[in-house]
């Protein structure tokens, strides 16, 4: 017989087990339920939640295929279809929201994915533990303040007497201050530093902790070798945090529709709107604001389905580029 069929059939007591009735095996799962009743009652709670707040509102979606309004039902709202979708196709506002979207979320990839990844390395090459950890503490504080007080603390300081205006007016930079929240060809740039700004600290955290893992001794035999500290970053720490990066970058690539809803609501104002709106501050208006659900729930939809399909792609262009090791 030939061996390759004999590791394709399933073990005996694989083959006992799929003879089972399905009696016996619901018993038996009974039984180490209650064997286990306190570790597995502690994962209840969990799927509740997630049954009563993750799979119940799907049912929701349905709004985007019907012409809903507050005074309808799920169930009684008129089908309409693919209407509400046509409409996004020649909707200008959306593309231009949807361009918004992309520009803001690229300029985040393309400077704020790297920056974490330069300061982890930075932290985890400085020697002495208090200055360490006075950089770490520094540097993950602005995550735990709200968009509402950062937000604040921007609009003060890009404000025509704020802190940047008389810092360029000092340097010799500008002959005449200005509002720079109100430029609108700016905001892009805004958005993007002032997000880094805030998660940069905190995106380290998944860095540091990989890189406290990697093997001492290797540092220490190319150390023997003569190799430098930028040669030892590029040859053994980068290496070992290649599958880290990885799936920063799959979940990153993922969410490029989806920008910071909160710092735009902050930071966007009547003058800067026309840069300012993304998808999800777009969505938002349409639906809390003007009441049209089913249009705010289509677009969310459409969003969704985008965002898979660029999940999916993330994962399989870095499984290749990973010798066929996929991070998911």
């Amino acid at each position: 017989m030939n061996v390759d069929k004999l590791n394709l059939m399933p073990s005996p007591a694989l083959q006992q087990m799929g003879k089972r009735p399905m009696g016996q095996r619901i018993k038996e799962w009974v039984t180490d339920f209650r064997r286990q009743w306190e570790i597995q009652s502690m994962v209840i709670p969990g799927i509740i939640f997630m049954i009563v707040f993750c799979y119940i509102p799907i049912y929701g979606l349905t709004i985007a295929f019907k012409n809903y309004t507050v005074i309808d039902t799920l169930s009684s709202a008129p089908w309409v279809g693919l209407d509400n979708f046509r409409i996004i196709l020649s909707d200008k506002y959306f593309w231009d929201s949807v361009i918004n979207t992309l520009g803001i979320s690229f300029l985040k990839l393309a400077i704020g994915f790297v920056i974490p990844i330069i300061l982890g390395i930075m932290i985890y090459e400085l020697n002495r533990g208090r200055f360490k950890k006075i950089v770490q503490t520094i540097s993950y504080l602005p995550h735990f303040l709200s968009w509402i007080v950062l937000g604040g603390m921007l609009i003060t300081w890009f404000s025509t007497s704020g802190l940047f205006n008389q810092l360029l007016l000092e340097l010799g930079l500008i002959s005449k201050p200005s509002n720079i929240l109100l430029d609108a060809g700016k905001y892009w740039w805004i958005a993007t530093l002032s997000d880094i700004w805030k998660e940069a600290g905190w995106g380290t955290i998944l860095y540091l902790a990989v890189m406290s893992k990697i093997d001492p001794t290797y540092y220490e035999a190319a150390r023997i070798d003569g190799a430098s500290r930028i040669r030892q970053i590029w040859n053994i720490t980068l290496p070992n945090m290649k599958m880290i990066i990885s799936l920063n970058l799959i979940l990153t690539v993922s969410g490029l529709l989806g920008s910071n809803l909160d710092q735009t609501l902050v930071l966007m104002n009547s003058q800067n709107r026309e840069k300012a709106e993304v998808i999800n501050s777009y969505v938002y208006r349409m639906g809390m604001t003007q009441g049209d659900f089913s249009y705010a729930t289509a677009v969310g939809l459409g969003v969704s389905i985008v965002s898979v399909i660029l999940l999916v792609a993330a994962n399989k262009i870095t499984s290749k580029l990973n010798d066929n090791q996929s991070v998911l």
